[in-house]
Formats: structure tokens, sequence, C-alpha cells
């Protein structure tokens, strides 16, 4: 099973770097020359993962593995948080993590795996916990060229360092989410119209799923809006989506709205409602 996994995000890597984009049938995030695989992980036992790095550049590059602590604010952003400044809960989390390695030299075109698990502690009380592992690449150091040397003075060069974040959860003992829509609206923000709307939760779990408004009679959504996430530090998230002139006029009237599991986590009904949008 590992070894198709790697051989999987093996050619999904090459199919990428030949053509531009591909629609995975394994959730993978690409930045730079990293592909990773899965985009999300969420352990709810004794038994570990893996997740999937992949080079998809035309040079040897080496990443760091790290884990840090981010917070979700209402507009649905991950601020970060120091280490000095966590609670009990986000201490927990960092402590219970295990993965390796925490460095990796890939050659282009290769995969390698970053094995994942989590200990709880025995008197762990039940809730949800998550941390963020990043995955950054190391620049490789590269000689200043004649035509680059200055001719007085010191000169600097800035090199981007490419970057990769994936939330890592834990639910550890009963956790459950209670998910409620408000009703959809199109509003003006500053750039022009948008689709707003608000996802209400509450309980231990954090909930994660694609937004899909439906009219009547038609099958296919008019909008749609993938990977919403609602995480447990949060009753609410407010929900802005830009327009277009034709969006706006195909949402006048009757509409039905769908909170869902993401497609490979099984499509369920997390939320719905039904309003009219004037």
């Amino acid at each position: 099973m590992f070894f198709n996994s790697l051989q999987k995000i093996a050619k999904l890597g090459a199919g990428l770097a030949a053509f531009g984009t591909l629609a995975f049938a394994m959730p993978a995030q690409a930045q730079g020359d990293l592909l990773v695989a899965p985009t999300r992980v969420i352990l709810d036992g004794s038994r570990g993962t893996e997740v999937i790095l992949s080079n998809i550049g035309s040079e040897e590059a080496t990443y760091r593995i790290g884990l840090e602590l981010r917070r979700m604010n209402e507009d649905g952003e991950l601020v970060p948080v120091e280490t000095a400044e966590a609670n009990s809960v986000e201490e927990a989390s960092l402590g219970m993590i295990r993965y390796a390695p925490r460095r990796i030299a890939l050659p282009p075109g290769q995969p390698q795996a970053i094995r994942l698990s989590a200990r709880p502690g025995a008197e762990l009380p039940d809730g949800e916990y998550r941390v963020h592992m990043s995955f950054k690449a190391i620049p490789r150091p590269r000689e200043v060229t004649a035509d680059e040397q200055p001719s007085e003075g010191v000169t600097f060069r800035l090199i981007p360092v490419y970057g990769i974040t994936i939330p890592i959860i834990v639910r550890h003992g009963r956790v459950e989410a209670q998910v409620a829509l408000t009703q959809p609206a199109i509003v003006q923000g500053e750039a022009g119209p948008e689709f707003a709307m608000t996802i209400e939760r509450s309980g231990e779990s954090s909930t994660y799923g694609a937004l899909n408004v439906f009219k009547p009679g038609v099958s296919d959504p008019v909008l749609q809006l993938g990977g919403v996430a609602v995480y447990p530090e949060i009753g609410h998230r407010e929900v802005r989506l830009r327009l277009t002139p034709e969006q706006v006029a195909a949402l006048r009237g009757q509409v039905r709205v769908e909170y869902r599991e993401m497609p490979d986590q099984g499509g369920g009904l997390i939320a719905a409602v039904e309003g009219m949008i004037g």
C-alpha cells in the first residue's frame, strides 16, 4: 500500500510538471517545486499515517518539516500563534505529535513519506487537537556572477522560500459538531458584489466541506466553494465570495445552499438552508 501511494504521487508530480494542472484523485497541494498529499490529516486512533512529499522540479531540493500553531478567526483566516502564547489545548496538541524525518533532500521526481502519529496522554480530556505541519524549502547557495558583483559596497540577494502548511487533527474520545447555515445574501464588498453567509458551529469538533448553491430544477450548482473549514476555537465563520455580474444574475431568486463533506470524504450533508436572494 505504501509503495503504491508513492507511485501515485510520483505520477502526479510528473503530470503536474508536464501539464501545469490536474484534477487529483488524491487531494494534493503544490507550491514552488513541492507537492504534498494529503492536504489534511485526521488521526482518531492509535494507528499512524503518512504524508508524501514529491519534488516536481528539475533540481534536487532540501525541505525542513516542522510543527506550527495557528488559530482561525471569524473570517476564516489562520493566524500564527507563538508557542509562549499557546493555551492548554494547543500545548497538548504540540506535545502528542510524533513525526520523522524532519529534514529531507529529494532528487527531481522523487517522492518520500513523512511518518506521522499521535500519542495522547492517558489523562487527556476528550476533544479535538490540532497543529499545522509545515514543509519549507531550504534555499541552495548560489555563487554571485561577475555581472552581479557590485562596483562597491555590499550586495544583497532576496531568495524566496517556498512552503506548504497542512492541518494535523487529532480527535480524542467522543467529539461532535452541530452546524447551521444562515440565510445567504448578496452584499457590496470593497471590490464589488459578494456572496455572503455565516456557518454556525457548536460542539468539540471542527467541520470541513464544500458550499454548493443550487437553483430550483437545476442539478448543477450555480456557485461552489470547496475546502471550507470551521475550527473549534470559533463558534461561527463568515463566508464571503467575490461574484461576477453573471453570477449575481444567476443567484437572484430562490436558492438552496448545501454544506457537504468533500467528495473524497463521502460527500455527506453537514447542513443546508433554503432562502431568497433579492
